[in-house]
């Protein structure tokens, strides 16, 4: 069932919103709490001035997300932690202490959901993390180097 947004839905979309659903979900959840409604011919022209400017914010939102992964494709970031003379790290690297580097060393803000990291960086070295932002997966270069005391 097509449907049409109006307020926003985490997981589902935001407000305006032309989505097709599950007809037990619009049923059941969507229009029991009008948060949505059925998407008539009607209801299509009366608020087709949001569903035009709601069109233009997504792509809008694609040439951002776009040239932020232009940006960021290729690009190294360094850490500086303190470790063994092995090379192990006392504390391993999270992907809240990337994501608080890329936006301190490059500018950019991303969310911790976006990167793709397997398990927590725990050795010296360069450690490559892949980031998502929209449609693209790109590749960060995580320059990890032993603090000197």
């Amino acid at each position: 069932m097509e449907v049409l947004l109006l307020q926003d839905i985490p997981g589902v979309g935001k407000k305006s919103d032309l989505i097709v659903v599950g007809n037990g979900y619009a049923l059941n959840f969507l229009l029991p709490r009008r948060v949505a409604l059925v998407a008539t011919p009607l209801v299509r022209k009366r608020y087709a001035d949001l569903i035009r400017r709601r069109a233009e914010e997504i792509e809008s939102e694609k040439v951002v997300k776009t040239s932020v992964a232009n940006a960021i494709s290729g690009k190294t970031i360094v850490i500086t932690k303190k470790a063994t003379k092995n090379g192990k790290l006392y504390a391993g690297i999270t992907e809240d202490a990337i994501v608080k580097e890329l936006n301190k060393q490059l500018g950019i803000s991303i969310k911790e959901d976006d990167l793709d990291l397997v398990e927590h960086i725990k050795t010296v070295g360069a450690h490559l993390v892949s980031v998502q932002i929209g449609d693209q997966r790109v590749q960060v270069t995580v320059k990890v180097e032993a603090e000197v005391a």
